[in-house]
């Protein structure tokens, strides 16, 4: 017996339109051989929705008309099974009940690629693909994934957090990144992918505008030095925090001084149809000497483990070509396109990857299972809720 899949994507995020493109080049790459797919269109509110075009992309074009002919569903887990469920409930004709055995998210960026998402589904009691709850979370937060992996001792540059409160008085936010960094600083989203908001300020008037657009998109802002004589070198990484490899190594190009989302997706999209991440410019490849790969594709490994990941994520690093020094950047833990580009030329074909990534969720949800979450107590009948100092143990 088959698999039953629920490939899911979209979602609110300001990276909804990426997740799609990224969704359904998954669906259309999965082993249909060993697995029924389900594709599953979350919108920008996260309803979900199936139906027979929801797996096409040309039906995004107009997705008013797309959702009118399509079953929005809800969740439910009954009698130890998930399925999908129309909702709302017809009194009359038929119901939708499409039961699935294991979820494969493939969304981007808040809300959905954070832990959100992920929670849901756990609460669920379905089985998902991809970095848990805690691992999701964390690879979301740039400033935290920076502390986590300085106690690892893998090198990141140094950044300042600022929160709403401090773009309250914005001209005390400017004189502290020009006392504590100078120019020029690259200022990001906290919590955001895609490069979306993130932009590199020279002076005091290009940072009161990137500050202004960074805050637009989330609640908190990192600031950092900006590396004038950069390059960027990505490298992806499959397993978990027990067993884990590394692809092959890129280097994106781009226009300006930071890839930007438009080198990503708006650029690269034409002409070139609907491939994501896989049409960006880079060399693939990347050129590095030997030993200078292996440090990259090492400390990538080591950085997945340390943040406890699973399934794919793609690890993005800076060299600073004035010193030569290596140092992490992000991590994107469900990276556009699943940067199957960067494990063709080490030998896994995306099929292949897709499977691998299933497998790696089967075997967390049964090291799981092994495990202990309830045990049974008599506290419940011992406990007294009389009177106003509340329960008595």
């Amino acid at each position: 017996m088959k698999t039953r899949v629920a490939m899911m994507f979209g979602g609110k995020s300001v990276e909804h339109e990426v997740s799609v493109i990224s969704g359904i080049q998954a669906l259309l790459n999965m082993d249909t051989d060993k697995y029924d797919v389900i594709p599953v269109y979350l919108t920008k509110q996260n309803e979900m929705y199936i139906g027979e075009s929801v797996g096409d992309i040309e039906s995004y074009k107009n997705i008013d008309e797309l959702l009118k002919k399509s079953q929005r569903v809800i969740m439910i887990h009954e009698n130890g099974k998930v399925q999908l469920v129309s909702y709302p409930l017809k009194k009359f004709g038929k119901n939708t009940h499409v039961e699935i055995d294991i979820a494969f998210p493939v969304v981007h960026g808040t809300n959905v690629e954070d832990g959100a998402l992920q929670g849901y589904l756990k609460t669920m009691g379905i089985p998902f693909v991809g970095c848990d709850v805690t691992a999701s979370a964390v690879g979301m937060d740039k400033y935290i994934t920076k502390i986590m992996l300085k106690e690892k001792n893998i090198p990141v540059l140094d950044a300042q957090i600022y929160t709403l409160s401090d773009y309250a008085e914005i001209d005390k936010l400017m004189d502290d990144v020009e006392d504590r960094m100078g120019y020029p600083v690259i200022i990001k989203p906290v919590n955001l992918g895609s490069s979306v908001g993130i932009s590199v300020a020279k002076n005091r008037v290009e940072l009161a505008g990137c500050v202004d657009d960074a805050f637009r998109y989330a609640t908190k802002v990192m600031v950092e030095h900006a590396i004038t004589n950069l390059r960027e070198i990505n490298c992806a990484v499959l397993g978990d925090e027990n067993d884990a490899i590394a692809s092959e190594c890129e280097e994106p190009l781009h226009t300006k001084d930071i890839l930007s989302y438009e080198d990503k997706y708006v650029n690269n999209a034409k002409g070139s149809g609907s491939k994501g991440m896989a049409s960006v410019s880079r060399k693939i490849p990347a050129q590095l000497s030997p030993e200078e790969r292996e440090r990259v594709r090492r400390l990538a490994v080591d950085s997945f483990k340390a943040l406890g990941c699973n399934g794919v994520s793609r690890i993005d690093f800076m060299i600073d070509e004035d010193n030569g020094n290596l140092y992490f950047n992000e991590i994107n833990t469900i990276p556009g396109s699943l940067a199957f580009y960067l494990w063709e030329p080490v030998g896994v074909p995306y099929k292949e990857l897709l499977d691998r990534m299933i497998q790696l969720a089967v075997k967390r949800t049964r090291t799981e299972e092994s495990l202990t979450f309830s045990f049974d107590t008599n506290i419940l009948n011992q406990a007294s809720f009389g009177g106003s100092k509340g329960a008595k143990l």
